[in-house]
């Protein structure tokens, strides 16, 4: 069974305009004004934390992204028995300590944290129309300039470390297809944003901006298309790559990629990317399952579900029904939202991290599950409108249980408590945009909601410019 989708205004009877029903809907408008200005307050903190903090992070993969840690995991995938030996003691300091990740890697700036950043301040500036947020936003994006993949002649981003998998190490600044979309569309985001203020102010400044970052989209979609390699699995479909290097199959990747050549096809008019796009993203319509989930991959060894991989396949298919209006992609969402809602919930509502586990887990939830949870239910509650109740449970329990004192979140529920340490790119940046994105989503559609207040943070900025150059 699968959820069907809304497609048009259901019923008003005449009860509609009764007193009880004005007074539900106008209970039901306090209730979201009360949780909008919970976000607001979330947000504001945050951007106070962020602002001293810093945009370098250890992340979760910290235990295994220096020397010891990525020789041992290494020694994991090619002789189990004896790498489980070496990797014992990191899993056991991730479970119960997880503050000693200071001891095996550096702090690290992560493109992915930074378009999360940039999109997340770009919502805060639509909602209050404070320029701060915008200039935060464009620097944002001038640090993904920094830090796109110095061997390839177009614009892409990999990880700053080298990344052992099953099937050998990723060199550092490695092209992803699963990292690369993130700076397209904040890039994007940002130009929507600035063709708006050209065309209301006429700046010099935001016209030259706004050319070259539709430049650098125009590079990035070009890496997509050329670098990245296809591989059919049947006449109409093909998997592709997640580096230029290897062989696909990855169901994430597919989506991704399908998602960036669908949007970049329309933007620029390029009928040849939307043809590898639609093989792309038959290769994930044919590999659903008959229960509507996806497995990470189809080798036949990577079939576990998760959450938030599951997100990734279906917001990418959601902004392309959006883009598209493609039936089977339809479909296929309900499917995929009947199987999330019954598989990848717990007892309680709340986010589980696997349906079908590859191994044994330390913690109980994660921060990232919640944040592409919060951002699945805001791309699909248009239609799937029973997705709202599960986006205001969620973003109601990370409220009041993930919001740390310093007003950054907490990473991950532990069997035996949290784990604390803030990982810019394993959820701090993506719950940070998720939130900004349904205060966004919750003002632009509810006239009744007053605007939110996002402090001010021209004194910090200030703070932190005098502090550079007194560095430099």
């Amino acid at each position: 069974m699968s959820f069907q989708p809304t497609t048009h205004a259901p019923h008003r009877d005449a009860a509609a305009g009764s007193p009880t029903a004005v007074s539900g809907k106008r209970e039901l408008t306090d209730q979201l004004t009360l949780l909008a200005g919970r976000v607001s307050d979330a947000l504001n903190d945050f951007t106070e934390w962020l602002a001293h903090y810093g945009e370098t992070s250890r992340d979760h993969q910290t235990f295994f992204a220096g020397g010891v840690g990525q020789a041992a995991k290494a020694l994991y995938y090619d002789h189990k028995l004896l790498g489980t030996a070496a990797v014992g003691p990191m899993i056991f300091l991730e479970a119960f300590v997880p503050s000693a990740r200071r001891f095996f890697h550096r702090p690290t700036r992560f493109p992915i944290a930074d378009a999360h950043y940039a999109m997340g301040f770009a919502f805060l500036f639509q909602v209050t129309r404070d320029e701060v947020h915008l200039h935060k936003a464009i620097h944002f994006l001038e640090e993904l300039k920094k830090s796109r993949s110095p061997a390839f002649e177009e614009y892409c981003w990999g990880y700053p470390y080298d990344w052992v998998t099953r099937n050998g190490t990723i060199k550092e600044q490695t092209p992803l297809i699963t990292s690369t979309p993130y700076a397209y569309e904040a890039f994007l985001q940002v130009a929507e944003l600035l063709e708006s203020e050209v065309r209301g102010q006429k700046s010099d400044v935001r016209q030259d901006l706004l050319a070259e970052y539709e430049q650098i989209m125009e590079s990035i979609a070009r890496h997509a298309f050329n670098d990245i390699k296809d591989f059919p699995t049947s006449e109409n479909a093909s998997s592709c790559s997640y580096t230029p290097f290897d062989k696909g199959g990855v169901i994430n990747a597919a989506a991704y990629r399908s998602f960036l050549l669908t949007s970049a096809s329309q933007i620029f008019n390029r009928e040849e990317y939307w043809l590898t796009a639609e093989r792309n993203l038959n290769f994930v319509l044919d590999n659903q399952n008959r229960d509507g989930s996806w497995y990470y991959a189809v080798d036949g060894v990577r079939d576990f579900v998760d959450h938030y991989h599951t997100c990734f396949v279906m917001k990418a298919l959601a902004k392309i029904h959006a883009i598209t209006g493609h039936a089977a992609t339809l479909k296929a969402l309900g499917k995929g939202v009947s199987y999330y809602v019954s598989n990848l919930f717990d007892a309680d509502g709340l986010p589980k991290p696997f349906s079908r586990a590859p191994r044994l887990t330390v913690y109980k939830r994660e921060l990232y599950d919640c944040a592409e949870c919060i951002n699945l239910c805001l791309s699909l509650r248009d239609r799937f409108p029973m997705l709202e109740s599960t986006l205001e449970k969620v973003i109601a329990h990370v409220l009041e249980e993930w919001v740390k004192h310093d007003g950054s979140f907490r990473s991950r529920k532990l069997y035996l408590g949290w784990d604390n340490v803030p990982m810019h790119r394993w959820g701090q940046a993506q719950m940070f945009r998720s939130l900004a994105y349904y205060l966004r989503e919750t003002t632009k559609h509810d006239s009744q909601m007053p605007k939110p207040e996002i402090r001010d943070q021209r004194p910090e900025i200030r703070r932190q410019q005098s502090q550079a150059r007194r560095g430099s």
